[in-house]
């Protein structure tokens, strides 16, 4: 098959949701029409291997939530599908972030009975600030829930985005009749006992097939409703999908396998494939000869067993090689992969080559960190790859000074993995670290012990927001922190960083003292790092 007919055949996406929205199982769904797995509860009870689980950490499976993204692949009519399943929980919202540059289109549920809530907001303003394809699945229908089109009518005015619905509900809860599929005039009855759905073909609604089906009040609801939408919506312009300005949206029950296949069918026809990647130095095509990809996302002990170190890279131009040396362009070396693993892959873990639009996992030695860059010869680096300022800042504490090297390595580990951030004072050995949340830091105590063996405690700090420093001049920035040492910290690459104690203190230092830049992501100075380089 030629190089263009592979790239073609590749969708890589992410499902993102506020927890408890239906994410996993829809995930679990998808997984199961595509034959990678054959068991409905595989995802959640660990049945599939390591490289294949969703839910992977124990702690995860303890609280019934997803802490870290997990990458799968299956194949589904005659495409390859990368599918990134994403944490729910805000407190994990900034792996999401990342795992946003790695694809090229999204599925976004909502839950029926909740409508839209506050993970979500934050999650479809990546969304839009990424120009990121959508699809909506609207989760849940088979609970009493918010009226659909109140249901529409909210997701267009808190997410600012514009819906298109593709199929329509027949009432919801106990009285869910199914749904119709407004494009293909199929009436797709459901059934909560077997779990299944039967299609049923109507060339127009006019048909008495539909009284048959559905009963005659649910018919006229029916009729009414679709008249409805074809007046407001009209035909769906796919060219304004893929610009994202327009999200096709389907109803179904996820747990019930109800309405998935549609919605499947409908991504494979229009979701984009691999698109173009922006770099410090130009634009690069998923076509260009030459192999470049990036590191979004770093797992260390996938397998407690074997205490692996995975590196996830998404490909985004040329043609992967196992065995081949390619550039690490922040290391300036050379460095080649015997064993890379695709994740649910066809019939064997360990891959020859990769296109791009591939995720693929890479053995690390401490080689990476979040947002390197691997070439096949060329300085660069991918953008868009932030992190933003935590809110939540402890200072870490070894319980276990036998350990310390334990705790060392752990810590630095997971730093690397993107799990939390960590900040040091200058002339001091404390360790702060920063967190969106709570529950981050019950996590790192919680792997630092069971897979480090290291002990510790977290004190809080009495601090507001992190912000990087810039000016013209670094002396501008090395004289104020001088005279501001107990807010004074650098962060793991080196770079200044300001602790202000509130919002007052930071609008305060930003307007006495103009010639600096109060960053509250690092963007800029990894954006400004790469051109050096």
């Amino acid at each position: 098959m030629s190089y263009k007919k592979e790239i073609d055949k590749r969708k890589t996406f992410a499902i993102i949701s506020h927890p408890d929205a239906g994410k996993t199982t829809l995930t679990e769904k998808l997984l199961l029409f595509g034959g990678a797995i054959q068991t409905a509860g595989a995802v959640k009870s660990n049945k599939i291997k390591k490289h294949a689980t969703s839910d992977f950490m124990e702690i995860e499976r303890q609280r019934g939530i997803s802490v870290a993204t997990s990458v799968m692949s299956f194949e589904y009519k005659d495409f390859l599908i990368n599918l990134l399943d994403t944490p729910g929980h805000k407190d994990f919202a900034e792996d999401t972030y990342r795992t946003l540059t790695a694809v090229d289109s999204v599925i976004l549920v909502v839950d029926s009975v909740n409508g839209v809530e506050e993970q979500t907001r934050r999650l479809m303003e990546v969304c839009r600030m990424r120009a990121i394809p959508v699809i909506v699945f609207i989760n849940k229908m088979d609970r009493d829930g918010k009226n659909p089109f109140d249901l529409l009518e909210e997701i267009e005015k808190e997410l600012k985005i514009e819906l298109h619905p593709m199929t329509w509900p027949i009432n919801s809860g106990k009285d869910f009749k199914g749904v119709y599929d407004i494009h293909k005039k199929n009436l797709l009855l459901f059934s909560a006992n077997t779990k299944n759905e039967s299609a049923i073909q109507i060339d127009t609604l006019a048909s008495v097939t539909l009284e048959q089906q559905v009963g005659q009040n649910n018919a006229l609801q029916l009729r009414n409703d679709v008249e409805l939408i074809d007046g407001v919506y009209g035909h769906l312009q796919f060219d304004q999908y893929l610009q994202a300005q327009i999200a096709p949206t389907f109803f179904g029950s996820a747990i019930n396998n109800f309405g998935v296949k549609e919605m499947l069918d409908t991504f494979v026809e229009i979701a984009p494939t691999p698109l173009p990647r922006q770099t410090t130095l130009n634009l690069v095509e998923p076509v260009a000869d030459k192999f470049s990809g990036f590191i979004f996302k770093i797992h260390a002990n996938l397998d407690p067993k074997h205490r692996d170190r995975i590196a996830f890279m998404r490909v985004c131009s040329g043609k992967f090689m196992r065995n081949t040396y390619y550039h690490h362009v922040r290391l300036n070396k050379e460095i080649r992969f015997s064993n890379p693993y695709s994740f649910l892959a066809r019939n064997k873990d360990i891959i020859e080559d990769a296109y791009p639009g591939d995720v693929v996992g890479l053995f690390d030695t401490g080689n990476f960190k979040i947002g390197d860059t691997l070439t096949e010869g060329a300085n660069f680096y991918f953008t868009g790859i932030p992190v933003f300022s935590p809110e939540i800042f402890k200072e870490l504490v070894n319980k276990d000074p036998m350990k310390s090297k334990q705790l060392d390595k752990g810590i630095h580990q997971l730093m690397d993995e993107g799990v939390a951030q960590l900040f040091t004072q200058f002339g001091d050995t404390k360790k702060i670290i920063g967190c969106v949340g709570e529950l981050q830091f019950e996590v790192i105590q919680y792997r630092l012990l069971h897979e480090y063996g290291a002990t510790c405690e977290f004190n809080r700090l009495p601090f507001y927001k992190a912000c990087w420093l810039t000016a013209e001049n670094d002396d501008i920035v090395n004289q104020f922190l001088q005279f501001k040492q107990t807010n004074a910290a650098k962060d793991k690459k080196g770079n200044p960083i300001y602790l202000a104690q509130s919002e007052w203190f930071l609008n305060t230092e930003i307007k006495n003292n103009p010639k600096i830049q109060f960053h509250f992501s690092n963007e800029i100075l990894d954006a400004s790092v790469s051109n050096n380089n």
